[in-house]
């Protein structure tokens, strides 16, 4: 199936709801360190309620150690600045959607690392700054199960 990929998420409740997307739509949740939190945190454990067992959840210390564990792979890029609409994608199983830190995003560095497939967005209203992370992830994660047919994980 697909695979989620926060890079240095901060806040536990996003990844909280990130584990529970995992879970019920059978895609692998991958963090990126440095975490903004524990994983032992109430928050964290309250947002994925009693999914945490259900879902494929690895935690990598960097980046390079990310990407390599998931290879081959094409990596989309979520940011406010991307260059493609996520709809404009033809997502295939295993693809890696990639996600940046709240507030910030993802960095120029990352943004630009000539493993990247494509930068891509989600339609929003001019001068707002960005979604919530967990919601984006959603929002992108069942685009590309859609365009699967919704076909299970397998």
């Amino acid at each position: 199936m697909f695979r989620i990929l926060f890079h240095e998420p901060r806040i536990a409740g996003n990844t909280g709801a990130a584990i529970r997307l995992a879970a019920v739509t059978g895609t692998e949740l991958h963090l990126v360190e440095p975490l903004g939190f524990d994983l032992s945190e109430a928050k964290l454990k309250r947002a994925g309620l009693d999914y945490h067992d259900l879902a494929v959840m690895t935690v990598h210390p960097d980046l390079d150690t990310a990407l390599a564990a998931l290879a081959p792979c094409r990596v989309f890029a979520f940011t406010a600045k991307g260059d493609e609409l996520y709809t404009d994608i033809a997502y295939e199983p295993g693809d890696v959607l990639m996600f940046g830190a709240e507030p910030t995003g993802l960095p120029a560095e990352v943004l630009d690392d000539s493993r990247v497939t494509a930068r891509v967005r989600l339609p929003m209203l001019p001068g707002l700054r960005s979604m919530n992370l967990a919601n984006t992830a959603s929002v992108a994660v069942f685009e590309a199960w859609r365009q699967q047919g919704f076909a299970l994980p397998g």
